[in-house]
């Protein structure tokens, strides 16, 4: 198994813009990205893929690999798929699995990586995994840029939602409360597949483009971590980050270079 990840980042983000360049700890909070998935048990190699010729200057000067890909992507899959055949034609060598690993996720660990494509190399029948990790508060519950899912039984996705889902009216309390943890592993064909699939309804209306999948018939194998990271989609989660990574177990194995 030649297993990759890639990074997909751009400035232009509207919510944040500039995001991937913004200071964690005096370190750029793309490098955080870069320098903990590196540290994966699993992963051949990794890359940042991207559009801006800043990130991807800042990426070498670390001496991590940068990929330049097309700045019409509006989806971080479409990138990572340009960015995997590039990588393919560069080196000659087909990629079995991608590991796709959102880049406003600056406090993962590898160990959360190597959990994520496990089920992959146990079942080939899995075609992708979405990481969860529980929701502690009922802040993080109502908050729409966190990503709630709800699953089954068998630990299969059955309904992702920017709302809080399940309902606190109903016994929320009583029931896992989950979100979606952006570290999402695709087998080849099946990430080409997904691109090739039109945009769903309910992925349109949630922002949620797993939802495109479900509405397919597919699959979504969901993998719980009990490690605590927060994504960072506005200048306030940067400063809760922030603080919260001061103690950092990973820090210091990277901050010095």
């Amino acid at each position: 198994m030649h297993i990759v990840g890639i990074i997909p980042a751009r400035m232009a983000s509207s919510r944040f813009p500039g995001k991937p360049m913004a200071r964690i700890l005096e370190i750029p909070m793309i490098g955080h990205v870069y320098f903990r998935s590196k540290l994966s048990k699993c992963l051949d190699d990794v890359y940042v893929a991207t559009c801006d010729e800043e990130i991807a200057a800042y990426i070498e000067s670390i001496g991590g690999k940068a990929i330049m890909t097309s700045d019409a992507h509006e989806r971080a899959s479409d990138r990572c798929a340009e960015a995997m055949l590039t990588i393919e034609k560069n080196t000659g060598k087909k990629i079995d699995i991608l590991m796709m690993i959102q880049g406003d996720e600056p406090m993962l660990f590898p160990e959360m990586i190597d959990a994520a494509v496990q089920p992959m190399l146990d079942d080939d029948s899995v075609q992708v995994v979405n990481l969860m990790a529980p929701i502690k508060t009922r802040e993080e519950h109502d908050d729409p840029n966190e990503v709630k899912v709800v699953v089954d039984l068998s630990g299969n996705a059955l309904y992702f939602s920017r709302e809080p889902i399940p309902s606190w009216k109903k016994g929320a309390t009583e029931v896992p409360m989950n979100k979606q943890v952006c570290l999402i592993p695709f087998r080849r064909e099946f990430l080409i597949k997904f691109n090739d699939m039109p945009q769903s309804p309910l992925e349109i209306v949630e922002s949620v483009d797993m939802l495109r999948l479900l509405e397919n018939g597919y699959r979504v194998k969901m993998i719980e971590t009990q490690y605590d990271t927060y994504s960072v989609d506005t200048e306030e989660d940067l400063k809760k980050v922030e603080m919260l990574m001061k103690y950092d177990q990973l820090l210091t194995q990277y901050s010095s270079k």
